[in-house]
């Protein structure tokens, strides 16, 4: 290597220095640690001690585990399809050139640049069954809404429910995936006869669908992490109904200072997130199409 590229070389080094340092201690080094006390019995205030797998067993027997797993199962296999075709809808209707169309896009999206503290606690209030702004919707039309966050079967789907105020984002990259389409297609089928609805199943979805993937895969993994939301607005219940994965590892931790166990919780939810990821990218192979792509459909 020449001194010239010895030093360019150099100069990169020291440039992605900050982030490299940043990465193996508070991103790799917290990972191994992980995996190391996922195997130990440990409290905090006192050393850990190794166990094996016993934690891993342990899981197996936790009645709170399996519901913590089943409540964010449930909320991953309905939220995410939901958000995904509302956020689609709504870009489509934000592609469509109307006036002050500029302003609507901004409207849909600011709910996503809310902190979530803040929208959480807007929500709460809209939530509310004594003053709600919900249930007093529902009484102008002679409905006497649910107690939602305080009722077991109505806790979940209001959290489902609140999971659409942030559909600003994924309807963002919806957006500029219609935009990225090619015209000359449209045109094409146009002159073939094809229809509205034929152009949007024969063009925009099949054009669209590497970002419907990208889409996907995002959050699902953002859904199974949720933990602010019910952490703020539940707790976990009432009987466990938003006992979200993540609340239960956090309550572990933090609350039971069972760190060995949060830890083997933890690597469990990586496990999960990384089988169904897989799975996605497996039968992409028959769904998702790229321009070029010449596979028989």
């Amino acid at each position: 290597m020449s001194t010239r590229r010895r030093q360019d070389a150099v100069a990169g080094y020291l440039f992605i220095m900050p982030w490299l340092v940043g990465f193996l201690i508070f991103v790799l080094g917290p990972i191994c640690v992980s995996l190391y006390l996922s195997f130990t019995d440990y409290e905090i205030v006192n050393q850990p001690v190794f166990t094996g797998l016993n934690n891993f067993q342990m899981l197996l027997a936790d009645r709170l585990f399996w519901q913590a797993l089943k409540v964010s199962s449930i909320y991953v296999f309905i939220s995410v399809p939901l958000g995904l075709i509302f956020s689609f809808s709504v870009a489509l209707l934000m592609n469509q050139k109307v006036r002050w169309i500029g302003l609507w896009r901004t409207i849909y999206y600011i709910p996503t640049l809310v902190p979530v503290i803040a929208s959480t606690m807007l929500w709460l209030w809209i939530f509310n069954p004594q003053f709600g702004l919900l249930n007093m919707a529902l009484r102008l039309v002679g409905i006497e809404g649910p107690l939602w966050l305080g009722h077991s079967q109505w806790a979940l789907p209001s959290l489902i429910i609140m999971s659409l105020w942030t559909v600003g984002a994924p309807m963002l990259i919806y957006l500029a995936g219609l935009q990225g389409i090619p015209t000359d297609l449209y045109e094409a089928a146009a002159m073939d006869g094809a229809g509205a609805w034929s152009k949007f199943r024969n063009v925009t979805i099949p054009q669209m669908t590497p970002v419907i993937f990208f889409n996907l895969i995002i959050n699902m993994i953002a859904a199974f992490q949720i933990f602010a939301q019910p952490f703020i607005m539940t707790q976990g219940g009432p009987r466990y109904a938003t006992l979200f994965y993540v609340l239960y590892l956090y309550q572990n931790a933090f609350k039971f200072f069972r760190m060995g166990y949060a830890s083997a919780l933890a690597w469990v939810l990586f496990a999960v997130i990384l089988v169904l990821t897989v799975l996605i990218f497996r039968s992409s192979t028959g769904w998702v199409y790229y321009e070029g792509d010449v596979r028989r459909r």
